[in-house]
Formats: C-alpha cells, sequence, structure tokens
C-alpha cells in the first residue's frame, strides 16, 4: 500500500468516497455535489487531498486543510477528512494517511496538526491516540451556523 497526493486524475474516486465519508457522517448521499467539491479543492489548490493506493484501487483519503496559528505565529493544519473503505480497515491504510498529514506538517513547518470526529467513533479515536495525537481537555469548541 501506498500514498499519494490526490491530482485531477484522481477526482472521480476520491468524489466516491468522499461522499462515502458524508454519508457515514449522516450526510444525505450526492455524488455530483462530492464530485464538485473534490474537483475545485484540487483546482484551487486550497486543501491537500492524499489517497491510500492498493495495487491500483484508491481505498482511503485524507483531506487537509491549511489554518493558521496566531498564538506560535506559523501554519498549521486541520485534518478535516480521513476515510477508508470498510473492507479495507484495520489493513494500514488509516495510519499511512495519517503519516502523511504528519509528513506535510512537518516539511511545512507548521505548529501543530488538529482533528476532531465523533464521539462514536471509538476505532478512528483509538487510531489517532496509538499515532500520538491527544484528546484536548482544556478546550471548548463553539459552532455557529450561518
Amino acid at each position: 500500500m501506498e500514498v499519494v497526493r490526490a491530482t485531477e486524475l484522481h477526482t472521480n474516486e476520491v468524489a466516491v468516497l468522499f461522499d462515502a465519508y458524508r454519508s457515514y457522517y449522516d450526510q444525505a448521499p450526492d455524488f455530483n455535489g462530492a464530485l464538485k467539491y473534490i474537483n475545485e479543492r484540487i483546482e484551487k489548490q486550497d486543501s491537500i487531498i492524499y489517497v491510500a493506493m492498493d495495487l491500483d484501487e484508491i481505498v482511503g483519503f485524507v483531506q487537509l486543510y491549511p489554518i493558521f496559528s496566531s498564538v506560535s505565529m506559523k501554519k498549521a493544519w486541520l485534518l478535516n477528512d480521513l476515510f477508508v473503505l470498510e473492507e479495507h480497515r484495520s489493513k494500514g491504510a488509516g495510519s499511512i494517511l495519517l503519516d502523511a498529514a504528519q509528513a506535510l506538517a512537518k516539511k511545512t513547518d507548521a505548529a501543530w496538526l488538529m482533528l476532531q470526529t465523533y464521539v462514536s467513533n471509538t476505532n478512528a479515536q483509538s487510531l489517532y491516540e496509538k499515532k500520538g495525537y491527544k484528546k484536548d481537555s482544556n478546550s471548548f469548541y463553539y459552532y455557529l451556523s450561518v
């Protein structure tokens, strides 16, 4: 298994996974919307998407958005999306995608790498903790829908 950065050649396969990812998080399936969204991210280069390849099949992806930390005066990364096809879970795809995200953070001299997941997603939480991620018990997150 290997990780490569997604390009316009990967948009259809990534969009299929992105649509499945959104469905996992209780969103209605929308392949056309997913395809448009992924195409825009890749075209505008406003996110980094890595894909896990098992032979010639894309079995997972991670999408990271650049953000900035005023306190550290550095770039940081929001690991917003991570998804692996169910039949490929526990085979290392999630782990190597997290490794690629960490390598990007180091390469760009980022202050930190941040993610969040559903409280009920204990399998993902276990992987994150195994990879060294720490749950921040000092912060509260507030959301404003606009």
